[in-house]
């Protein structure tokens, strides 16, 4: 069975999230909506052997507990400083690329299963980003899978995607793959939401 390497944006799939539970469940949802991420783990590698699986993000404390949820299940987390401007993430889509392209050669002859959860598909056309890595790998033999939120994907990388390899729509697993927190004292009265089991047998393989 072909080895899978998972590449997790998880600020784009997480911000993509948050405005999809504001419209789905009400203005709240935008603050209390959490990734499960066992379950969105799953549905990435869907019970197929992980060779590796490589999540980006940045480093405020605040988020401490996001990252160490994440490599508990098994995922290598790599950090960039925010930028002290604009308070933006510095260099994180290069770091996910960069692992991309590792694996792209260190596996050369023997290529797997690239599995990227991002909607970003931005730089395309100057050869850079996801969209253009995803197409150097595919030549290489990789098949390729991307996760995104139908709204939030580049429209040009989910097209190439479904032509060339699979696109795992993440709304149609909404409710296994994230969850509501309890809202705090002071806020709308409205019920936590607690996630679903994952149903793999609708993923496209």
């Amino acid at each position: 069975m072909e080895k899978v390497f998972i590449y997790w944006d998880n600020s784009n799939i997480y911000i993509s999230a948050t405005e999809l539970a504001a419209e789905r469940e009400g203005p709240d949802a935008r603050y209390r909506l959490r990734l499960h991420f066992r379950n969105l783990l799953r549905l990435a590698a869907a019970d197929r052997p992980i060779e590796s699986a490589i999540a980006v993000g940045s480093v405020p404390p605040e988020l401490r507990t996001v990252w160490t949820r994440l490599e508990n299940e098994g995922i290598t987390v790599e950090l960039s400083e925010r930028g002290a401007l604009h308070g933006t993430e510095q260099g994180v889509d290069q770091k996910l690329q960069a692992n991309m392209l590792r694996n792209a050669l260190d596996y050369n002859g023997d290529p797997g299963i690239a599995v990227l959860l991002t909607g970003d598909g931005s730089g395309f056309y100057d050869g850079v980003g996801f969209h253009a890595d995803l197409e150097r790998m595919h030549r290489k033999g990789w098949r390729i899978e991307v996760l995104s939120w139908t709204y939030s994907c580049n429209r040009r990388m989910k097209e190439w995607a479904e032509q060339n390899g699979k696109f795992i729509a993440l709304d149609d697993f909404y409710e296994s793959i994230t969850f509501l927190e309890p809202p705090r004292p002071g806020q709308a009265l409205t019920e936590p939401r607690y996630e679903t089991p994952i149903d793999l047998s609708r993923r496209p393989i």
